[in-house]
């Protein structure tokens, strides 16, 4: 029989293990076009969720950043992104995503593509151009310029601007439906959009996200159309009379799990005043915080080590 002091030790490490076995999942950032992880108004948005929230957050740098984001195509941005969350032990247990504009698509990627990924639990989207966008993001480099207007005279689906400007990777010109099922080479299979090529793979994990929140700036000079942080987009062959996102055909014949998503009340579609990614503190806390601090795990080595010391006495 264990004497009273040894029922004391028991009761104690059970309390410290109702404490100490669970903590909040981490989360990544994912930034925007022309941005980098050491800018300070990216480190300072990091900052202030994870202090706000209790959840360790990383932001997640391709390459050198900046230029990386303009030149390298998405497609392999995406998987070095993979290959980075793959490797971070913090992330193993699950994790959650803040996608910033660009940022998004490569979020995207993570869950649709990333085989042997840790799984993604929510996904917070500011800004993103899920389904598309009808013009090039300002450029706001002056070298970044000079690239775009080199290559965009040889046609945005074409192979060279493909493989040299980043957005052109989520250009939708509806007017050319055609061309864009055919030459672009990341937002069209991130969407399940080619007909004869459709991968339930896809599907199931993005469906298998706990929350999708989806945030739309109502004075988004950025994005053409805004409604694409929702998934809204024009229809095919016209420039008006922008589609919500339960009306095109990506939702009402579930290309991705959207509308399974929508069905079972896991989408949030929500909007802010302001211009692309200009949003509050306030906002910030009400729209992103909550879902990055509901999330628990249980934490495997001091699991192990509760065990044993259970065993020990």
């Amino acid at each position: 029989m264990r004497n009273q002091g040894e029922g004391v030790v028991v009761f104690v490490l059970l309390f410290l293990g109702s404490i100490a076995l669970t903590q909040s999942l981490p989360f990544i950032v994912l930034h925007g076009i022309g941005d980098q992880c050491k800018n300070g108004g990216v480190t300072n948005f990091v900052k202030l969720l994870s202090d706000w929230s209790g959840s360790r957050g990383y932001c997640i740098e391709i390459g050198n950043g900046m230029w990386t984001s303009w030149t390298k195509p998405l497609i392999k941005q995406t998987a070095i992104a993979c290959e980075k969350v793959k490797k971070m032990s913090d992330l193993k247990q699950g994790y959650n995503i803040v996608g910033l504009s660009q940022g998004n698509v490569i979020g995207r990627g993570l869950i649709e593509f990333c085989d042997g990924g840790p799984p993604v639990k929510n996904f917070i989207s500011l800004g993103g151009p899920h389904a598309g966008t009808a013009s090039i993001p300002l450029c706001g480099s002056e070298n970044v310029c000079t690239l775009i207007d080199s290559v965009i005279k040889f046609g945005v689906y074409s192979s060279l601007v493909q493989n040299s400007l980043a957005p052109s990777g989520y250009v939708k010109m509806p007017i050319d439906i055609a061309g864009y099922l055919k030459g672009c080479k990341f937002l069209p299979k991130l969407n399940n959009e080619i007909t004869n090529k459709r991968n339930s793979t896809y599907r199931q994990r993005f469906s298998s996200l706990e929350n999708l929140v989806l945030i739309m700036f109502d004075h988004d000079t950025i994005l053409i159309p805004k409604e694409t942080a929702w998934f809204g987009f024009y229809p095919d062959g016209a420039l008006h009379s922008v589609l919500q996102p339960q009306q095109t055909k990506l939702y009402t014949d579930d290309w991705i799990g959207l509308r399974a998503l929508d069905e079972a009340g896991k989408v949030k579609f929500l909007n802010v005043s302001g211009d692309h990614l200009d949003i509050s503190r306030k906002d910030m806390k009400t729209y992103i915080v909550p879902y990055l601090k509901d999330n628990s795990y249980v934490v495997p080595y001091l699991k192990d080590q509760m065990q044993q010391s259970f065993q020990s006495y």
